[in-house]
This record gives structure tokens, C-alpha cells and sequence, in this order.
């Protein structure tokens, strides 16, 4: 199948791709890597009126580090910041996240704007910016407003933008220091899809003992959630396998997987388990 006709604008600055959404609001889509849009269009789950190319406009595309965050534009690529010397400095976890992302090709197209954006539970960059409470810039031609990633995300592929609204800058802290973070994804491939996939930073004092830790899981809930319960069990601790066995069991006990071809709910929320334990293991061994 082919996509419905439709009109193309490819504007050149931000403030006329958010004039056209102003004007087409719900009838429009913003294209920027594509990669889950164009499926949708060849199989006509979407249908817009208009179609927004936001890949010539340059206030959309960056990475910088300030004094307490490193941004990142909408359309910055996933092998960008897989890559990006800049980023690793900044907060690890993104390049570590970025590899597991599609095959090359797909990194070298997808952007970090459209992956959240388009809030598929089980992708990379929604469970990172969860994990990492990432500050989400939304801008529309009325202004614009700043979303905590945990609040942005409201179940499978839907989320608090408005149809008027452009997701323009993603922002991490810095990673504070003695920090270490952890990263575990099941997919049947390669490339895949994640089944479950866990992401996770811990935070040590000078005495070893865990000061702060942060975990969210994608893939086994309809949102990547964070488990706020797994900081309390940490705090304190030192990463010993009681510890982790205890994290581990309320990230279980938190998530409401469905069941599909790939798994079923009770192998999703086994996994979850499972690879919150390998991950918060990675952490505090890194952390070290």
C-alpha cells in the first residue's frame, strides 16, 4: 500500500513550522527521521492533511552542554549521539542507549524528537528519558512549556503534546560524579524491538554506600515507568545480592505487562525482574 495524497510544507525556521501546526493542528504530522511515520503512512494508520518536514530547520538540530544539562534538539540522529564525544562526557547512559537502537541504517535516520514523540513503550529513548527524569521543551505558537519525562508519557504511543505542539529539545543532567549506569535489553534480534528492556543509574558516597539510584523499565508496561520504590530499597546499601534481589522484586511487582507473540505477561514481568538486576548490578560496579 501506498500513502493517501497529502500536502508537503518543508519550512525553514521553527517559527513556521509552529504557524503551520497552529493552522492544521490535528490534521498535521511532523516528519523528521521517519522511520515509524512512513510505515504508518504506506499502511494508512495515518492519514494527514499536511505533512511538516522539520529537517531543514536549524534551531532543531543540536547538542550542547551547559553548567547543568546537556540539550539535545528534536532532530538531532540516534547515531549522533551514539557517536557524539560531547554526549558520552555529559551522561553515558544516551550512547550506551543509542547502540541498541534499530540497525544502523535506522540510526543514521531517527531522531531522539521523533522517538519520543511517537512514545512506542518499548523503545530506547522514552525508558532513558524516564530513567533520567530528562526535561522535555514543548513550543507552540502561543509559547512554550517544560514537561518531566515521567509525566510525559500516558500509555502506548500517546502522550501530553498537543496537536499544536512540537517536542523541540530534550535535556539530561550532567551525570553527577561517582555514578555509574546500567543498561539491559531483551529482543529476539538484533535490531528488534525490545521484549523488556531495563535502564538505571546509582549514585555512591565517598564510603561505597549507595547515596541515589534511578530505574525505569520498557516494553512490559503500556509507558516506560519509573520504579521509584527500587531508591528506598538501595539507599544505603552497598549493591549486595539481597539488595539487588529486593530491587528486583518490586520492579516485578510494579509493572502490568500484556502478552503477545514475543512473550507472555508472566515471562515479561519475570524479564523486567530479571534484567533490573543485571543492570543495577552494571551500575554499581561502574560506580565503583
Amino acid at each position: 500500500m501506498k500513502p493517501p495524497s497529502f500536502l508537503y510544507a518543508r519550512p525553514d525556521s521553527l517559527d513556521e513550522a509552529l504557524a503551520l501546526l497552529a493552522e492544521y493542528g490535528g490534521e498535521a504530522k511532523l516528519l523528521a527521521g521517519g522511520q515509524s511515520l512512513v510505515p504508518m503512512l504506506n499502511l494508512r494508520l495515518a492519514g494527514p492533511r499536511v505533512l511538516i518536514d522539520v529537517n531543514r530547520i536549524p534551531e532543531l538540530s543540536y547538542v550542547r552542554r551547559d553548567d547543568l544539562a546537556l540539550r539535545i534538539g528534536a532532530t538531532v540522529r540516534h547515531r549522533d549521539l551514539e557517536t557524539s564525544s560531547e554526549a558520552k562526557r555529559a551522561e553515558p547512559l544516551l550512547a550506551r542507549a543509542a547502540r541498541e537502537i534499530g540497525h544502523l541504517a535506522i540510526r543514521n535516520r531517527g531522531t531522539i524528537g521523533g522517538s519520543l514523540a511517537h512514545a512506542d513503550p518499548a523503545a530506547e529513548w522514552p525508558l532513558v528519558a524516564v530513567a533520567l527524569d530528562a526535561r522535555l521543551t514543548l513550543r507552540s505558537s502561543r509559547g512554550s512549556r517544560i514537561v518531566g519525562a515521567r509525566e510525559f508519557f500516558t500509555g502506548p504511543l500517546t502522550t501530553v503534546l498537543d496537536a499544536t505542539e512540537l517536542l523541540s529539545e530534550a535535556a539530561f543532567a550532567l551525570a553527577p560524579a561517582q555514578s555509574g549506569f546500567g543498561f539491559s535489553e531483551l529482543s529476539r534480534r538484533p535490531g528488534d524491538f525490545a521484549v523488556v528492556a531495563v535502564a538505571c543509574r546509582v549514585r555512591r558516597e565517598e564510603s561505597g554506600v549507595c547515596a541515589g539510584a534511578a530505574l525505569a523499565v520498557g516494553g512490559a508496561h503500556g509507558r516506560p515507568i519509573h520504579v521509584a520504590e527500587v531508591e528506598e530499597i538501595l539507599r544505603g546499601s552497598r549493591g549486595q545480592p539481597e539488595a539487588l534481589f529486593a530491587a528486583a522484586e518490586a520492579v516485578r511487582q510494579a509493572v502490568d505487562p500484556g502478552s503477545d507473540v514475543h512473550g507472555s505477561a508472566g515471562y515479561r514481568r519475570r524479564m523486567a525482574g530479571v534484567l533490573a538486576r543485571r543492570a543495577l548490578g552494571e551500575a554499581f560496579a561502574e560506580a565503583a
